[in-house]
């Protein structure tokens, strides 16, 4: 007997659980095109070089087109088609449109799940290759235009729109933490 080439699995995505079969190749971009038709999330290079397909999976940035359905299973899944609370955009959507942060707009999904993993992990306190004191007790570093363009530099951008990209990111990370400390006083 031949081993199955297809397994049944559920997506928690924007949370709705969505249960399909599917076949172990199946990349989580073209189960969420394809079988779920939410088209938010683009196809660009399929090989995780540019960011257009990035969803959040477990609140962490991942390129949809690199991961497998099946490895999806039971995850939550955020798509861009889920950022924003009902018809209050999230800040991040909300300062794209403010500061003209897309010009074609292929990228902007991407860019937007992008820019809300970047923000959620800097307030962690997360470093990255431009964080100059990584050390655990130095706490977030200032969120300057150079950590936001390394941050975001898996998302690329044919248009060029990247000063408006870093700008949308940092409007939107100052709303967030004003947000979380008026949330917490």
């Amino acid at each position: 007997m031949a081993p199955s080439t297809s397994s049944s699995v559920t997506l928690n995505i924007n949370g709705e659980k969505h249960t399909l079969s599917v076949d172990h190749r199946t990349t989580l971009l073209d189960a969420l095109r394809e079988r779920l038709d939410l088209t938010g999330t683009k196809k660009g290079c399929d090989q995780g070089q540019c960011g257009a397909c990035t969803v959040l999976v477990d609140g962490r940035r991942t390129v949809s087109c690199l991961q497998l359905a099946v490895a999806s299973d039971d995850r939550e899944i955020t798509t861009v088609e889920g950022v924003a609370e009902g018809d209050r955009l999230h800040p991040v959507q909300q300062a794209f449109l403010d500061l003209d942060g897309f010009q074609c707009g292929y990228c902007t999904p991407g860019q937007i799940c992008s820019a809300i993993g970047v923000i959620e992990e800097h307030a962690a306190g997360w470093p990255s290759a431009v964080t100059e004191d990584v050390r655990p007790e130095a706490g977030p570093p200032p969120l300057t235009p150079e950590e936001i363009k390394e941050r975001m530099s898996g998302n690329l951008c044919r248009c060029g729109a990247y000063v408006q990209i870093a700008e949308a990111v940092a409007r939107a990370a100052a709303e967030t933490r004003t947000e979380t400390e008026e949330a917490a006083a």
